[in-house]
């Protein structure tokens, strides 16, 4: 079976850059692909994309050694298994909230007697390789995010899971939690502060630990802190930005 990338790097203590593709677009999907990110996630909780997109998607990164990543919409095992039929070797889960959330995530992602995952890798066969039904198990990344105050209740417990690869943090969901105003890269102390605690019982439970960030400094604050995964920009974020600096260039250059 191809080999997982991320779990690759993990197992030789390297850090992991994740790009966000938000846009429904394959051309876009293969633009990122083709910039150097380690892996790229298909986002279908709050992206454009949708189940439909999924495929084409998957298609435009696997052109490149970029490892495939799906955050699901919801804890849902019918979405999570047929995302992995398609082709994703990560699945980021949302809103987990305690053991038994974390469990069942990583039961939809794992045949049985492991797991309860369906056998009918559509795609992930010819993607993966001809040996993926025996070794998908051992591939596969689980990714739980922790980003509600039931979570942070229930950190310990969602990184003992057995299954769980490791824990992400959704920045502004995690600032509701704490009653902050939801935000990016936040600075907060609270937030700061709650971070590397998830950081901590993550490692603690010898899991891996990723951060969701927009700007580059703030990635490399992360990875200093020791976060095994940054999520460092996306799609339509790059695109906001070049079109912003075009325009502001102009504004200068003739003011």
């Amino acid at each position: 079976m191809r080999p997982n990338k991320i779990k690759q790097m993990w197992n030789e203590g390297k850090p992991v850059t994740l790009g966000w593709l938000s846009v429904n677009n394959t051309f876009t999907a293969e633009v990122m692909a083709r910039q150097g990110f380690d892996a790229l996630c298909i986002d279908l909780q709050h992206g454009a994309n949708t189940m439909g997109d999924l495929i084409p998607m998957l298609q435009a990164v696997s052109q490149t050694d970029t490892v495939p990543v799906v955050r699901v919409p919801w804890n849902d095992p019918s979405t999570i298994m047929k995302a992995l039929d398609y082709g994703a070797y990560a699945i980021i889960v949302p809103l987990v909230n305690n053991a038994v959330d974390a469990a069942a995530a990583v039961a939809a992602c794992r045949y049985p007697p492991k797991g309860i995952r369906s056998s009918g890798p559509l795609r992930a066969l010819h993607y993966g390789g001809a040996d993926y039904l025996a070794k998908a198990d051992d591939e596969i990344l689980v990714i739980a995010m922790i980003e509600t105050s039931e979570g942070i209740a229930n950190l310990d417990a969602i990184c003992a899971t057995p299954g769980v690869d490791a824990v992400y943090i959704g920045p502004s969901d995690l600032s509701f939690a704490l009653g902050l105003p939801p935000r990016m890269d936040n600075t907060d102390p609270l937030h700061l502060d709650t971070c590397n605690r998830i950081l901590a019982a993550a490692h603690r439970h010898g899991k891996k630990a990723c951060m969701h960030c927009v700007s580059a400094a703030f990635a490399a604050d992360a990875l200093k802190r020791g976060f095994d995964l940054v999520m460092l920009t996306s799609d339509i974020n790059c695109m906001l930005a070049g079109a912003r600096k075009q325009l502001d260039d102009l504004k200068a250059a003739r003011a």
